[in-house]
């Protein structure tokens, strides 16, 4: 975007190119390991501090994706017009992550809180000098909108001239990858309230609830490309043909017995470590009495 006069030139600068050619970045790839760290660190932070940042971990892959898979916390005091930021404690974590991991690199900085604010720019620049292009992870632990809302940035400079400005932050896809074992405690994280954490048969449960919605979505969908509601998409056909080609092709009794016999398998786990904490139980509690007597 640009204003042109005859001897003024206001310019968005657009961010630099990666290591790898790409003029930006395509998509933020998450691990949920890195939103488990930046709740954790916000539930340790100090009582004065309104929110905590962090370090990126991660690698940049060919297409432009920023795969993020981990994380650590930096200390900083945060005013009105001020940000300091504990840069040797920043190095000396880098070390010692780069010791355990040396294929990882900085990829940027996460805060938490519903957005940026006019701190999260001065922060920004900081990492901006640490590698090219950084990514800003957000996560709103405060549940602004009901739930832990994650969005990533990058930062591009609005120029006069030689002279910057100001940063302005654009947001990017994000895509948050986990297994259905992490998907049921992300779920669970994000609610505002939990009065307990589900148990292995109401997790499986809830998978179940999950899977048939998204198996009638699918119906949906193929109905209305059949009947010219929608125009087909080749992707999409694929995966659903890959989905339908993965299912085992046994007759349905034998499918229905091979479930049941995988569910008294569960039962029978649960009912053997109920009594193996019941044994435990009483145990305890016979020691105890013999010490006493």
């Amino acid at each position: 975007m640009a204003a042109t006069s005859e001897h003024t030139v206001l310019q968005f600068v657009a961010p630099s190119s990666t290591a790898s050619g790409t003029t930006s970045v395509l998509t933020a790839r998450i691990h949920p390991l890195v939103i488990f760290n930046v709740c954790d660190c916000f539930v340790r932070r100090p009582d004065s501090a309104e929110r905590v940042i962090g370090t990126l971990l991660g690698s940049i892959l060919p297409d432009g994706t920023v795969d993020i898979r981990n994380s650590y916390a930096v200390p900083h005091n945060e005013s009105s017009d001020q940000v300091a930021v504990d840069i040797d404690y920043h190095h000396n974590m880098l070390a010692s992550h780069l010791k355990v991991n040396p294929k990882e690199i900085i990829v940027g900085w996460y805060s938490t809180g519903a957005g940026v604010n006019g701190g999260s720019a001065l922060i920004h620049d900081f990492y901006a000098r640490e590698v090219t292009n950084p990514i800003h992870l957000t996560v709103d632990t405060g549940f602004t909108n009901g739930e832990g809302t994650i969005k990533a940035f990058v930062s591009s400079n609005l120029s006069l001239g030689d002279r910057q400005l100001a940063a302005q932050f654009q947001e990017i896809p994000v895509d948050l990858r986990m297994v259905e074992a992490e998907r049921v405690g992300f779920d669970v994280l994000k609610a505002t309230a939990v009065d307990k954490l589900p148990n292995d048969l109401e997790g499986m449960e809830l998978t179940m609830e999950r899977l048939l919605t998204l198996i009638d979505d699918v119906y949906k969908y193929v109905d209305s490309v059949v009947e010219g509601q929608k125009s087909p998409d080749n992707n999409i056909g694929r995966i659903i043909a890959d989905a339908v080609a993965s299912l085992p092709k046994l007759p349905p009794q034998v499918f229905d017995n091979l479930v049941n016999d995988s569910l008294q398998d569960q039962l029978l786990l649960l009912y053997l470590s109920s009594i193996t904490r019941t044994q435990l139980s009483l145990a305890e509690k016979l020691n105890t009495a013999a010490q006493m007597l």
